[in-house]
């Protein structure tokens, strides 16, 4: 492998790198002996001049952190209170769960299914989590309370930025937020926190 094509890979596998590296936050020497650390017979000032050309070439471009704060900021963000979670052993029936997703729904009611290797997790509006403990009884694994849900609605840019998901639960775990339960779709993505948490998590996402 050439040393260019050495020195990109390298770059593109590690994003954090990448990203400081369009920025202009890098020490080119100390990358360069980073890089070279890897591989054997690896000559440093050619590795160190691979690195100063990806900088030219990806200067112009806005950097992968701005990029998705870009996209947080033209985001819709929707949040509900009073979320419970269960986990319900798979082999209890997947068909019961689903049966009480769809009386959810006709009620109008908050409801989510993640359905796992062994076990189904619900996500739903803590007025319904007596139903879940009486229908499926021993079933249940475990319950959580006192939590929220926040939904944030991306336009179609989502599937192509890389790395947003990857941000978020940085800088959530960076102010000490545990995420309880994620799950996307397409344009949206959806986190289960505790809801004392959520004050903090709207000022966390507000980046004016």
């Amino acid at each position: 492998m050439s040393i260019s094509r050495l020195t990109h890979k390298y770059i593109r596998e590690h994003p954090s790198v990448q990203d400081c590296l369009e920025r202009g936050l890098i020490n080119y020497s100390a990358l360069a002996r980073e890089i070279c650390k890897g591989s054997e017979d690896t000559s440093f000032d050619a590795v160190l001049v691979a690195c100063r050309r990806y900088f030219q070439k990806k200067k112009s471009h806005i950097s992968r952190e701005q990029r998705i704060i870009s996209l947080i900021k033209k985001s819709k963000v929707r949040v509900r209170n009073k979320i419970a979670v269960a986990t319900i052993d798979k082999t209890r029936g997947l068909d019961r769960a689903l049966e009480i997703q769809t009386l959810v729904k006709k009620e109008k009611g908050d409801f989510n299914l993640i359905e796992g290797e062994d076990a189904i997790t619900f996500i739903k509006n803590l007025d319904y989590l007596p139903l879940i403990k009486k229908t499926f009884g021993v079933g249940v694994l475990k319950t959580s309370t006192g939590l929220a849900q926040i939904t944030m609605l991306f336009g179609d840019n989502l599937e192509m930025t890389p790395g947003v998901l990857s941000f978020l639960f940085r800088i959530f775990s960076e102010n000490d937020i545990n995420i309880r339960e994620e799950m996307s779709c397409w344009k949206d993505v959806m986190v289960v926190v505790e809801e004392k948490d959520v004050s903090k998590i709207m000022n966390i996402l507000n980046f004016d």
